[in-house]
């Protein structure tokens, strides 16, 4: 059974978290550095977006799983600057991660490095190296600590995305409990082609490099994959997962009862930040769902939802609790796959019941109060059963508002 506990990131045996104001950012207030550690070297995957302009600290994590051989004992994170499009910006990134070696007496290839924040600033490493020593003296593994890391890795959220969740997989001499623990950070440029946002995942389940990628990529597909608050894919989209072993769990090395339960304990994480991510994003007063069920294939029922989920004018008529659904029929028939119009129907679901707006392509009847009190709740499912196969796909997104343009239009200052 998998079940849901505190901790943070700091759940997992083995790991400590830490976060402060390094002066990345002009707010003192606000934290802008976070570090997580495993005290013995860990199993290593990670995804990232699929943007062609990508962040320096991109390419510089992307060589030293290469070189280690998808081992890291480290993830260092700042916020306030992408440190995208600069010039020698890897190497900004690369002195960061030496300093921080140094100072944790490890390899440099055994860190991961990332940033989030404003394209296009230059980002000066000395803040950051300065306060690597004080950062790597506040590691503890306490529920605190994973909160401070969370929070540093922040830009326009409005608050920190934290879970974490145990687990049971075999062992030596029977069942071994096992721990996942994650943070995220996302509110816009959310779109993502492989991943999503910044999103970092620890574990104490003993599983090889290779098996424990297979379980990232696959998992993206149907979590991160399917969120979207704004249509634009982030420079700086990155997922990373540590595992280090200290479960003591029987080392997963190839598909079976255990990697699939890993698997679902991943996707309880993943799917949990999803819904933090998408009714976090900017300026949103709403969480979207759409679930889309009777598509040909998999494949078009995730198109299908997620062109649903990111149609502006469905997410207007959500932020308004305007039951329009022919925009939602709009948003199906462009999605850019087969669909019978005419075996479409549509339904809004939340806290105050659930409405059929249309059947079979065509509207019926309904009460536009009753439709207009399930819009008014905080989380809505948009309904959309098809007559074209058995497949389907759920996707996470959230409303446009007003203040959507008032944040990113002075995102800068």
């Amino acid at each position: 059974m998998i079940t849901l506990i505190d901790g943070g990131v700091c759940a997992a045996a083995g790991f400590s978290a830490a976060g402060m104001h390094a002066g990345i950012r002009k707010n003192r207030s606000k934290r802008d550095l976070a570090l997580l550690t495993s005290s013995v070297p860990a199993a290593a995957a990670a995804v990232y977006t699929r943007n062609l302009v990508q962040g320096a600290p991109i390419a510089v994590t992307k060589a030293h799983l290469a070189a280690s051989g998808g081992y890291a004992s480290a993830i260092l994170c700042n916020s306030g600057n992408a440190n995208t499009c600069n010039p020698g910006g890897e190497a900004v990134a690369q002195e960061t991660c030496d300093a921080l070696a140094r100072e944790l007496g490890i390899d440099t290839n055994a860190v991961v490095v990332a940033s989030t924040g404003v394209i296009g600033e230059p980002l000066n490493a000395q803040p950051i190296v300065t306060a690597i020593p004080q950062l790597v003296s506040a590691l503890d593994a306490s529920t605190d600590a994973a909160h401070a890391a969370a929070e540093a890795i922040l830009t326009t959220d409005t608050h920190a995305k934290e879970v974490a969740v145990s687990f049971e997989l075999s062992g030596a001499h029977g069942p071994v409990r096992c721990s996942l623990g994650a943070m995220a950070k996302g509110s816009g440029m959310i779109h993502p082609d492989m991943a999503t946002m910044l999103v970092f995942i620890t574990s104490d389940v003993a599983i090889s490099p290779q098996m424990l990628q297979q379980a990232l990529s696959t998992d993206v597909r149907s979590s991160f994959n399917m969120t979207s608050v704004d249509g634009d894919t982030s420079t700086n989209d990155t997922v990373a997962i540590l595992a280090n072993g200290l479960a003591g769990n029987t080392p997963i090395e190839a598909e079976g009862a255990d990697f699939n339960e890993f698997m679902k304990a991943l996707n309880t994480v993943t799917m949990h930040l999803c819904k933090l991510i998408a009714g976090d994003g900017e300026g949103a007063t709403k969480l979207l769902e759409c679930a889309v069920e009777g598509a040909a294939n998999e494949e078009a029922a995730k198109a299908l939802a997620k062109s649903v989920i990111t149609s502006s004018l469905v997410k207007t008529a959500m932020f308004g609790a305007d039951a329009n659904w022919g925009r939602v029929l709009c948003a199906l028939g462009y999605a850019g796959v087969p669909v019978d119009p005419h075996g479409i129907s549509v339904s809004f679901e939340s806290a105050a019941g659930s409405i059929t707006v249309c059947e079979q392509g065509v509207g019926v009847g309904f009460s536009e109060e009753k439709a207009k009190e399930i819009l008014l709740e905080k989380e809505i499912t948009i309904r959309v059963a098809l007559s074209d196969g058995s497949a389907s796909a759920t996707a996470w997104g959230c409303d446009l508002t007003y203040d959507y343009v008032h944040i990113n239009g002075d995102y800068r200052s």
